[in-house]
């Protein structure tokens, strides 16, 4: 016997079975798959995603970009080298001096599925703060970078750095401007921020 029936006694049959509708507002909800969890709350950031197949894929988009916004001739802020290498087709100017640059080219951590975040360090920021950094964002990551939540990204980090943990440790989330700023918002650095994402899995 159910122990909901000791305390209150059983009612009339009729209310024993709770109809489906009901009991829907007090179900958990479904659990999406956590890239389609990170799409929804990305985009609802005011962030641009970029769905990529191939580096083929991820050269073209970036080039729309680049000529989109006007920036082919404009100074990117890159400190992560590689970037330099992987794009080199696109002779990118690149300087670590964010005064001069117009967009950040980089890397992340990983990617929060929980509140479409980007979890970064200072293996791509240095010890900047979001605030001092080129107002554009052209990030690159890969789908084996989506985390389920904050908690999980540190723990990844700690795992791939064992020697020496990166510091300066943030997530972007506003992708947008903020009209409207409250105190939830207060402090935080609105970035436009576009994501190219290669499928490595």
């Amino acid at each position: 016997m159910s122990l909901f029936r000791k305390i209150f006694g059983k009612k009339d049959g009729s209310e024993d079975h709770i109809k489906s509708e009901e009991r829907g507002k007090y179900m958990p909800e479904i659990k999406l798959p956590i890239d389609e969890k990170f799409t929804i709350n990305f985009k609802a950031n005011g962030g641009k995603f970029l769905y990529c197949e191939n580096m083929d894929e991820i050269n073209r988009n970036l080039k729309e970009i680049l000529s989109e916004n006007d920036w082919e001739d404009k100074q990117a802020f890159v400190i992560d080298d590689r970037l330099k290498d992987l794009f080199k087709g696109f002779d990118i100017k690149a300087t670590k001096k964010t005064a001069e640059s117009t967009y950040f080219l980089s890397t992340c951590e990983y990617l929060i599925a929980d509140d479409g975040s980007l979890l970064i360090s200072s293996n791509q920021i240095a010890e900047k703060k979001l605030k001092d950094l080129p107002p554009n964002f052209i990030i690159y990551a890969t789908t084996s970078q989506f985390v389920e939540n904050i908690g999980e990204g540190l723990r990844g980090i700690k795992n791939k750095n064992r020697e020496k943990i990166p510091t300066n440790i943030t997530t972007i989330k506003h992708f947008k401007t903020l009209e409207d700023k409250d105190f939830l918002t207060y402090g935080s650095s609105s970035k436009n921020l576009y994501l190219l994402l290669l499928e490595d899995l």
